[in-house]
């Protein structure tokens, strides 16, 4: 059997024996669950409250294994693998907590101080003059740090600095200067002045009174919040050089420091594990900056753990940790699950704030389930909730990508009846909204509001507008955004060059994408999933080669840009010209090519695993996509047979499947599906749209319609299936295919049991998944082939093309034919021929399904 690398699986075990340690090391980070069973989408009552105890009863008895620091699992399913991105950190969550200043001895002279230092202004002389004033009524280090914090949190940074030169000279005593130093470091990091608090602490260390952990703390603090780790750790580890031992504050600023940073959990949970070590018991704030990390990572499973541990140790969780734990749940696609935190928020009198619903949400919106974001918007008006610009804004997302323009208007209105300006991210969504309708009158329109605004456009708006109208065939558009792009500055990014790469991958012009990617890669920028996912599904497309030196390479047509050379600007300009012209003089190709084709393919993800980059259901469609285009079973067998070499879960049960191995791999298969299952809707439909299309491709016809079937069980299609009505139209064609023959199976069950069938059936398939002519769909014309085939007495209907109709008398006489059973009865074709026994028993396990209802 292929062994698969740890760090590249598609899913990611989170109980493997393999990784489990003997040794018992109580109060260790045994963070890891097992695997959450969420409930069907879309439903709330996932489970009472009070069941979702972060450790519940029957797992109170599983010991569960303690893992090495990097050996810290990801979700099973994670965001990677679910397509998703965010842009929301949650470093946010705290935004709005009560302010706590760690000494309220200060005088009414402080208070008094602060009010006239912060109306001054005048020269430095002056305020000088003015602060000397109040030396003889200053009580010593307590008014003078409460000035500091306070001139910090009002955002006076040259007064705060003035002030802490006085007060250092007229204080004598080293442990209070040392205070000063540390309130001065905490404050000048709080607003981002970092390289000043290093300034500030080496002149205190100089002067003999900054050598305190309470001075290195502050600096580990500041560095942290500017996202420095590396800076961060270096002082945290040169405190030993001054005898100093780093305490609870210490330890909390350098875990929140290097979750900040973007450090693995793995790393930073070493922090923790040392500071219990040298007896340091960590408190709430540690938990909430591990979980911190968690949520930036999607680490859900680890985050809900974490929970459990400040459980177990008897610490306090408030609003702001429920909202990190929130946001790594959203993060890891677990929405259901994030329904359940929030009633467990309220069974604990811990009430959601705007934090809360926002970040679940946002979470709904990016895994499509629109109609529950927008359920929980009128939960936070119900409740009274006033929505800040994060809510607005992914309302207003939301009702432009659904098409509800009108709805997208009033929230506008009511953002301005609030007082609350349309920014930067207010018009990326409504660019982003507007380009996936294809509304590019209202896409320009709003370009040309935001410049007469003033609102200038970031990095973010340019990628979204040359994405909308690269996909839209607008690639003179494109280019003249690209050329102002250019202009203001920036700097592209992955975001930017997988949008052209993807354009050029759907236009054919595959060497021009590669050229393309090494450019990118030659500017600093790295490629990602997305950007080799579109190279993958342009080899499934085009013919391609291999060079001799084993890099990647396509033989690209005569039109490719395989001799442009100059700058990033020249060449992306170049293409946008080829774009152009292609557009309109695109070459469809056979499959002529395809052992190529798939062999190229297979170098793209060794590239990928070379470079550590994930693969994700959009990678699995595109290769499954790619077989089935290709007529050569030998070829498609031997990909995912290499495949196997990088992910023996997903592509084992693929290619057993392929092969005829049903029986052995399905209790496999069935792990793997009900891990499909935690995704989010489109994302599954993906995987069995791509699975099944395959299988129905090379004629493993019994085990397409069992996947489907699977699929359905799992409700991936809603509503697809009743007895007068099929609903085909998010199937593809060999899902569908599949389906029909399920359906009608069930239909035959119903009526040799007496029922009578509905006066009117249908047969649902819409214009076609990806038509974009009306009538020009692909899965019509495959049902209406197949129902021909078969001699079903279905016909399209002369008022709708998308839909069959029939009346049930009619198709019930049909089923009581000799020759129905057999023709709505499929097999796999390899078993077949391998295995006479093997068909006697599929037979016989198709004629027991007509006897009773299909998953009714």
């Amino acid at each position: 059997m292929a062994s698969t690398p740890p760090h590249w699986s598609l899913f990611t075990a989170t109980t493997s024996n393999h990784h489990r340690q003997t040794r018992q090391q109580p109060n260790r980070r045994q963070w890891l669950p097992p695997r959450v069973s969420s409930s069907p989408r879309g439903s709330r009552s996932v489970s009472t409250p009070s069941a979702v105890s972060v450790s519940n009863a029957a797992a109170s008895h599983r010991k569960l294994p303690t893992f090495s620091p990097l050996l810290t699992p990801n979700s099973s399913l994670s965001s990677d693998f679910s397509g998703r991105r965010s842009t929301r950190f949650v470093s946010k969550m705290h935004f709005g907590r009560p302010k706590t200043t760690m000494s309220t001895r200060h005088s009414s002279a402080a208070e008094d101080a602060l009010q006239s230092v912060t109306t001054f202004s005048g020269d430095d002389e002056m305020f000088q003059s003015l602060i000397s004033s109040f030396e003889s009524k200053l009580r010593g280090s307590d008014d003078y740090t409460f000035l500091l914090r306070e001139l910090g949190n009002r955002g006076e940074c040259d007064k705060a600095l003035g002030f802490y030169e006085f007060a250092v000279q007229r204080e004598r005593r080293k442990n209070e200067q040392g205070k000063l130093a540390s309130a001065m470091i905490g404050t000048l990091g709080r607003l981002g002045k970092v390289d000043v608090a290093k300034s500030v602490f080496e002149a205190a260390l100089a002067g003999g009174y900054g050598n305190t952990v309470y001075a290195f703390s502050a600096l580990v603090s500041a560095f942290g919040r500017s996202g420095l780790h590396e800076e961060a750790i270096g002082v945290f580890n040169s405190m030993k050089n001054y005898g100093l031992k780093p305490n609870l504050v210490t330890y909390n600023a350098v875990i929140d420091a290097c979750g900040k940073g973007g450090m693995a959990f793995s790393k930073v949970a070493e922090f923790f594990d040392e500071m219990q070590r040298n007896g340091v018991q960590p408190d709430r704030i540690t938990f909430n900056s591990l979980l911190g990390v968690c949520s930036r990572g999607g680490l859900w499973e680890v985050a809900r753990n974490l929970f459990d541990e400040m459980v177990n140790r008897r610490i306090e969780q408030d609003v702001f940790s429920y909202n990190t734990l929130l946001d790594a749940i959203c993060k890891g696609g677990q929405m259901d699950l994030a329904f359940v935190i929030l009633a467990q928020m309220r069974a604990k009198r811990i009430m959601p704030n705007v934090v809360s619903y926002s970040t679940v949400i946002d979470g709904f919106a990016k895994a499509g389930r629109f109609d529950e974001a927008l359920s929980l918007f009128d939960e936070m008006r119900y409740l009274g909730i006033a929505l800040d610009r994060v809510s607005y804004n992914t309302l207003l997302s939301i009702y432009t990508r659904v098409g509800r323009d009108e709805e997208a208007l009033d929230v506008l209105r009511e953002m301005a009846s609030v007082g609350i300006k349309k920014d930067v991210v207010t018009y990326n969504a409504l660019l982003g909204g507007y380009g996936k309708q294809g509304k590019y009158v209202e896409v320009k329109s709003v370009f040309a509001e935001m410049k007469r605004e003033h609102v200038l456009p970031n990095l973010l708006t340019y990628s979204t507008l040359i994405d909308v109208y690269s996909k839209g065939g607008l690639y003179k558009e494109a280019m003249e955004i690209f050329r102002e792009f250019k202009r203001v500055g920036l700097r592209a990014d992955v975001v930017l060059y997988s949008a052209l790469i993807d354009a050029l991958c759907k236009n054919g012009l595959v060497g021009s994408a590669v050229s393309l990617i090494d450019e990118m890669t030659k500017e600093g920028i790295s490629p990602n999933v997305v950007t080799y996912n579109s190279i993958i599904d342009a080899f499934g497309r085009s013919a391609a080669m291999e060079s001799r030196d084993g890099s990647l390479r396509v033989e690209p047509s005569a039109s490719s840009l395989s001799t442009l050379s100059g700058t990033e600007d020249n060449l992306v300009m170049e293409i946008f010209g080829q774009l152009t012209t292609e557009s309109t003089n695109r070459k469809k190709k056979d499959c002529k090519e395809g052992m190529n084709e798939l062999f190229s393919i297979l170098e793209v993800i060794r590239k990928m695993h070379q470079l550590q980059i994930k693969p994700n259901v959009v990678t699995f469609s595109a290769i499954l996509n790619a077989c089935s285009r290709c007529n050569s079973f030998e070829d498609a067998s031997m990909l995912l047979e290499e495949l196997r070499l990088f992910d023996n879960q997903v592509y084992g049960v693929v290619h057993g499947l392929l092969m005829g191995h049903r029986e052995s791999v399905w209790l496999q298969a069935q792990s793997l599906f009900e891990k499909v299952k935690e995704m989010d809707g489109s994302t599954a439909s993906a995987f069995y749209n791509a699975l099944t299309d395959m299988l129905w491709h090379f004629g493993q016809k019994r085990s397409a319609q069992l996947v489907a079937l699977e699929g359905r069980s799992r409700q991936v299609w809603e509503n697809v299936w009743s007895t007068s009505c099929l609903d085909l139209h998010l199937m593809s064609s060999g899902a569908a295919r599949a389906m029909v023959h399920a359906w009608l199976l069930n239909i035959r069950s119903v009526a040799y049991e007496g029922h009578e069938l509905p006066k009117v059936m249908s047969i649902l398939t819409g214009w076609g998944k990806h038509s974009k002519v009306v009538g020009d769909g692909a899965l019509r014309p495959a049902v209406e082939a197949l129902l021909r085939g078969m001699d079903a007495p279905f016909y399209l209907s002369k008022c709708n093309m998308g839909r069959f109709t029939s009346s049930g008398s009619v198709v019930a006489t049909w089923q009581r034919e000799s020759a129905t059973l057999k023709l709505l009865t499929l097999h796999d074709q390899l078993t077949i021929k391998a295995n006479t026994t093997m068909r006697s028993r599929d037979q016989q396990e198709q004629i027991s399904l007509t006897l009773q209802p299909l998953l009714l």
